[in-house]
């Protein structure tokens, strides 16, 4: 017993956070709370300004314009821009802590700019873990809800139909829609052909296929006006009817894409989609899983623009931080900017998705890792 509490004494991460530590962390998440509420609060004022005659003209409630679309706007860019948000913090805390001579006194004690980094990178993880929280799991449930708001009563535009859609449903199993309306989950011109060793074995079609959205069970479709040619051998047989429960392997989410949709799955249903996706032989989920790997690969942009922004602004100068508040800006939105770019490559120029994902991080930690060594020890 003695031994296990001794155990957990040692594992006990607040043992490892000394008082210096503490004001540090405070310092760090106060300000990039304080710098999120600034910045967010005049992207609110001009997103008003810019919408506000789109709201009143298409009559938006003032209910769903506040719940519905700033409710889920403010986490949304909250967490996209989070890494600009902590280099800000990071250099304009520093710059001060600098600038009053506490880390000139703190190294003068002994302490190693790698120590004062300890802080930091707490900091930096806490931060990471919510973002990635969010990101993954709360924020994509909130944008399907802005995004509905959005194609009511700001854009009026929302894919809702699709064409010549053809997708494998199963091994060997082809599925054709000539016509797909979203709104009525009705497809028109529909056919089903199964392959048995590269051979026909049977051939479904309807005038119309309806998707069952009351049912207890997924991919529940009713056909109507259907016939279906069983092949055996040299032989066939026609079956025809008026109207017939079915399960076909796919749902209407599967048929109608529409733009920024990657961003409404949280990361196990995006996990999912993409396995099912690349079953089915489609070559439409390289944004899906960009969006995946950015996820993950935007929580470690954290860690990376801290150790920049920490080595940048620790050193007293004269003139105080703004050349390197400015430096710091210029590289955040440069990594903003290259994250962009990879995404991009990766869709219209077959990057490999998880490449271009990290890409930003990797040129940036080649830069962390030069600011680090530059940094005053």
């Amino acid at each position: 017993m003695a031994k296990a509490v001794w155990l957990l004494d040692k594992v006990n991460p607040l043992n490892y956070i000394k008082k210096i530590d503490g004001y540090i962390i405070k310092k760090f998440i106060g300000t990039y709370i304080y710098s999120i509420a600034l910045i967010i609060s005049i992207s609110i004022v001009f997103d008003v300004n810019e919408n506000l005659a789109k709201f009143s003209t298409n009559n938006a409630p003032l209910r769903a314009i506040v719940f519905d679309y700033y409710a889920n706007f403010v986490p949304y860019f909250a967490n996209l821009f989070s890494p600009l948000f902590v280099f800000i913090a990071v250099i304009f805390f520093t710059s001060k802590l600098a600038g009053n001579s506490e880390i000139i006194a703190m190294m003068a004690c002994g302490m190693s700019f790698k120590r004062l980094l300890r802080p930091y990178m707490i900091s930096a993880a806490l931060i990471s873990i919510l973002n990635f929280y969010l990101g993954a799991y709360v924020i994509p449930k909130g944008t399907v809800v802005r995004h509905n708001f959005e194609s009511l009563y700001k854009n009026n535009k929302k894919n809702t139909s699709a064409s010549n859609v053809q997708l494998q449903v199963g091994p060997g199993v082809i599925a054709y829609i000539a016509q797909y309306d979203n709104v009525h989950k009705t497809g028109y011109g529909f056919s089903l052909d199964k392959f048995e060793n590269k051979k026909l074995v049977s051939h479904m079609t309807a005038n119309i296929i309806q998707y069952d959205t009351i049912s207890d069970s997924r991919y529940h479709w009713k056909a109507i006006n259907y016939k279906i040619r069983t092949l055996k051998g040299m032989r066939e047989h026609i079956k025809t009817g008026m109207e017939m429960d079915t399960t076909v392997m796919m749902e209407p989410m599967d048929l109608v894409f529409s733009k920024g949709q990657q961003e409404t799955f949280t990361s196990p249903e995006l996990k999912r989609y993409i396995s099912k996706q690349k079953d089915r032989g489609s070559s439409n989920v390289v944004q899906y899983e960009v969006e995946y790997h950015k996820r993950i690969a935007t929580c470690f942009a954290s860690f990376i623009l801290t150790i920049i922004g920490a080595s940048l602004s620790a050193r007293k100068r004269k003139g105080g931080m703004g050349l390197y508040l400015g430096i710091g800006l210029a590289l955040s939105f440069s990594y903003i900017l290259l994250q962009t770019i990879s995404s991009t490559f990766a869709i219209n120029a077959n990057t490999p998705p998880m490449l271009a994902a990290w890409i930003p991080n990797i040129l940036y930690f080649i830069i962390a890792y030069f600011c680090y060594k530059k940094a005053p020890n």
